[in-house]
């Protein structure tokens, strides 16, 4: 093999395109690589935590979801407890007021009773006075006997 000049024009030619590249372009071309491996890399990393973050959130939005369940059964659980006080209470009320139309009733009907004896009294009486007037054939002043009618309406 025979080494010319041309051989060695392109070895030397080949140096300096190797030099000139490993100065002027590599240099970005391995800062764009870097660059944009670290990008990559913070990309996947801010990933990773918004994932880790998620997890947490759901977990605390089940807690929370749990949390409100059992608060809302407790607010249900008290609402029954002061429906049924309430019930209770109105029972009470309801009987009380019973038991005084009943008290009430009882005294009316009490009077109504001593007023229709009252009135039954006077009736026997007067009747007593008629019968005792056909039976003597004769008159009797009710007025001039008052303390006998009154004997006789408070032994009937």
């Amino acid at each position: 093999m025979d080494i010319n000049a041309s051989l060695i024009g392109q070895a030397i030619t080949f140096a300096i395109l190797v030099w000139v590249t490993m100065k002027l372009v590599w240099p970005p071309l391995v800062r764009a690589l870097d660059e944009r491996s670290k990008t990559i890399a913070d990309g996947l990393a801010a990933a990773e935590k918004g994932r880790r973050e998620l997890t947490l959130v759901e977990k605390r939005v089940a807690a929370e979801m749990d949390r409100a369940k059992q608060q809302a059964a407790e607010i249900v659980a008290q609402g029954e407890k002061q429906c049924a006080i309430m019930v209770e209470e109105a029972k009470a009320k309801a009987k009380i007021e019973a038991d005084r139309i009943i008290a009430n009733a009882k005294s009316e009907l009490d009077r109504e009773v001593q007023r229709a004896k009252g009135e039954l009294r006077a009736q026997v009486a007067s009747l007593a006075v008629a019968g005792a007037e056909k039976i003597l054939k004769q008159q009797v002043d009710p007025k001039a006997h008052a303390d006998l009618l009154t004997a006789l309406k408070a032994k009937l």
